[in-house]
């Protein structure tokens, strides 16, 4: 009844009407109409008649797009890291499909691409990347296609793009990386760690001196005598243990950390001895807090991992997102918020 009034009413303005209701659409498009919320089977290509007030209309595009994925930081199999992007053709097969299934075409198939790409990159080496990627952009055009047909759409063509080797592998690093600027009195160690320490025992220092002490505290790092082990066991001489990470996070934790986190962790630490420590991040609430022990309440985010793993976590060497694709970081709980763990490990350098 409803449909037969308005199509009256378009009958009895005409042709005024028709300005409204008369739609062209091109050869390489279709339009996907909702009459009264149900959708209709796809109109075009030539003219389309559109009831006014009822009908709800969307037009998709059938021709080849593409897009590109960003350039993006991947830990690869023998340890080097590598920024790889990719550059992806797709077109869309089924427009009821594209409409119905996904509400931003583009943005899913992206994401989609980029996951892949993360997933099958971690299981090659960096020498596999260089010279199979032609291979691996098949690979890769297979398992995005396995994704996006429910959603109408087929991927074309893969086809990787490789920005920079940010680190090489690690069997061939023979020396401290090149990289990072060597701190004053802790030349020859990994640079990482020298930041880390540095920071470590700046904050230490400038405790057990005050604000004037500042100076002095920087000078007696520059000072320290290579031949004489220091009287102070120096953090930098070895990598931190977990309670020693742990530690040093707490000099880091700030209101602007909680606001960009907001989110409670309970981290369960495998340690080298076989053992396990607890402890519990609180990032919230004020400034944060971390104790060592189980939570009170129920936290956000409950990890398990390795001392080894936490040890490359907090220095850099693993990204959160890497550990957790590769099994070397177990989550339970929101893994979005897992996730923004990494806000924590860059206020740490």
């Amino acid at each position: 009844i409803i449909t037969s009034l308005v199509f009256l009413l378009m009958v009895v303005t005409f042709p005024i009407s028709g300005w409204f209701t008369l739609k062209v659409v091109p050869a390489y498009e279709r339009m996907i109409i909702f009459r009264l919320g149900r959708i209709q089977a796809p109109q075009g290509p030539g003219m389309v008649l559109l009831l006014p007030f009822i009908d709800h209309w969307q037009r998709v595009d059938l021709r080849t797009r593409a897009f590109n994925v960003p350039p993006c930081k991947v830990t690869s199999k023998d340890g080097a890291i590598i920024s790889m992007g990719a550059d992806v053709q797709f077109r869309v097969w089924d427009p009821v499909l594209s409409v119905m299934m996904v509400k931003d075409l583009i943005a899913a198939t992206r994401m989609t691409a980029q996951n892949a790409m993360t997933k099958t990159l971690m299981k090659k080496s960096l020498r596999e990347i260089q010279v199979e990627k032609l291979r691996i952009g098949e690979q890769l055009l297979l398992e995005i296609n396995d994704m996006t047909k429910s959603w109408g759409l087929e991927v074309d063509r893969v086809e990787l793009s490789m920005e920079a080797v940010l680190q090489p592998p690690r069997e061939n690093l023979a020396g401290p990386a090149a990289t990072v600027p060597p701190v004053p009195g802790l030349e020859g160690l990994d640079g990482t760690i020298q930041q880390l320490a540095a920071h470590f025992f700046g904050s230490t220092l400038a405790l057990a001196g005050g604000g004037t002490g500042a100076p002095e505290a920087a000078d007696s790092v520059e000072m320290v005598n290579e031949v004489e082990p220091p009287t102070t066991p120096l953090l930098a001489q070895r990598k931190p243990s977990a309670d020693e990470l742990l530690s040093a996070v707490e000099s880091v934790l700030s209101e602007a950390l909680v606001s960009q986190v907001g989110a409670s962790y309970q981290v369960n630490i495998a340690l080298s001895s076989g053992t396990w420590s607890t402890y519990f991040i609180d990032l919230s609430s004020g400034s944060g807090r971390i104790c060592r022990g189980v939570p009170e309440g129920v936290p956000d985010v409950t990890l398990q991992v390795s001392e080894k793993d936490l040890q490359d976590l907090f220095l850099g060497d693993l990204r959160p997102l890497s550990a957790y694709m590769s099994g070397r970081l177990q989550v339970t709980g929101d893994l979005h918020l897992a996730l923004k763990l990494e806000e924590l490990v860059k206020a740490m350098k």
